[in-house]
């Protein structure tokens, strides 16, 4: 995902310095652990017992998406942990990033959602190498004003392209999520597989849906901001533009009734292969992550479902069935997983989606 990720407590001045530098310090705290990461996981909240063992957050710099990050890992930044999703994760392991996880050393490490664990090249390799932990998992989705957009406007994906809405649609700055939205617009669920004709169908789709947008949202709080403040009356966002929209009071919604569905994508921790920080302190910080107040705070103000099932099953059932985790069958019908492409269609990806953003 993330920045999902992303939260909307950012103040616009610490927003324009993160977008000047996606190596930008929030918190320059315990310089013995360094997270590369989504601006906005360095909220306190998620990850209390680590603060109250060591008297400080570790250090947080961040990235804007997983291609910069991975740019940015392979051309020397030194971290000690990331937070990639599940699509990046074997390319980050193939290009040689990333060392395997030690799971003696996550105590949650057992009580991972069971679903999510068997998710090819996901979290381990063939021999059971474990080189990723899961950690929140959600949707990239129809999100709307519902004061603005009627219901049965948005029966479909495809009305992101509907000429109504001309300079009142917002799609993440994302190739994943980009790509993702076109391909489950023409019918492909396994994006894996691909073909010309397809790629090149899915693509049309986004010059269409170009010409609607408004702006191609970065973090949550800049699409939150939009929609909340009238800019924006319809986008392809994650859970928690809907979640913090409402908590400020604004009319946004999200659906999970096209007839397309939606998108589905599960996020999670990587330690760097040559991390110069406290090997101690990253466990320290990836048990202080897995715990029921972090699940519940990461559930109920973000919108997005924690991997560790057990401390899922701690939170009150009342804000599980809110957020759509109750179901989970539901939750991920008519779902595109987003799952690691073929580095070269991925690429293709890449420089397709900012041709398409250029107008082109």
């Amino acid at each position: 995902m993330t920045s999902k990720h992303r939260h909307l407590g950012i103040s616009l001045v610490l927003a324009a310095a993160l977008s000047a530098s996606v190596a930008a310090v929030a918190t320059a705290e315990d310089s013995e652990l360094v997270i590369f990461d989504w601006s906005g996981y360095e909220a306190p909240e998620f990850h209390p017992a680590y603060t109250a063992k060591y008297g400080q957050s570790p250090t947080f710099t961040f990235f804007g998406d997983e291609d910069e990050a991975f740019e940015k890992i392979r051309s020397g930044f030194k971290t000690d942990l990331a937070h990639p999703c599940s699509q990046s994760v074997l390319k980050w392991r193939e290009a040689g990033l990333i060392e395997p996880l030690d799971t003696s050393k996550i105590a949650a490490w057992k009580d991972m959602n069971p679903g999510i664990m068997k998710m090819k090249d996901l979290t381990t390799s063939a021999d059971g190498t474990a080189w990723f932990m899961p950690w929140e998992w959600g949707n990239t989705l129809l999100t709307y004003n519902s004061e603005k957009v009627s219901a049965d406007d948005i029966k479909s994906l495809k009305s992101l392209a509907d000429p109504k809405f001309k300079d009142r649609v917002s799609i993440g700055d994302n190739v994943d999520d980009a790509y993702a939205l076109a391909s489950l617009v023409i019918g492909l669920k396994d994006w894996t597989q691909m073909n010309d004709e397809q790629f090149k169908q899915a693509s049309d789709f986004l010059r269409e849906v170009h010409k609607n947008v408004r702006l191609y949202w970065t973090d949550s709080t800049e699409i939150v901001q939009a929609m909340s403040g009238g800019e924006v009356d319809l986008a392809w966002a994650w859970n928690d533009a809907a979640v913090q929209s409402a908590a400020a009071g604004a009319p946004i919604k999200n659906t999970r009734d096209t007839a397309e569905g939606q998108s589905t994508w599960v996020c999670g921790y990587v330690r760097l292969k040559g991390a110069p920080g406290s090997a101690d302190k990253a466990y320290d910080y990836l048990n202080a992550i897995n715990a029921p107040e972090v699940a519940s705070f990461l559930l109920s103000d973000w919108g997005y479902g924690h991997a560790d099932a057990k401390s899922m099953a701690a939170i009150d059932p009342a804000v599980v069935e809110a957020q759509g985790y109750a179901d989970v069958d539901k939750f991920v019908d008519k779902t595109l997983f987003q799952s690691p492409v073929p580095a070269a269609l991925k690429q293709r990806m890449i420089e397709e989606f900012e041709k398409i953003k250029a107008g082109y």
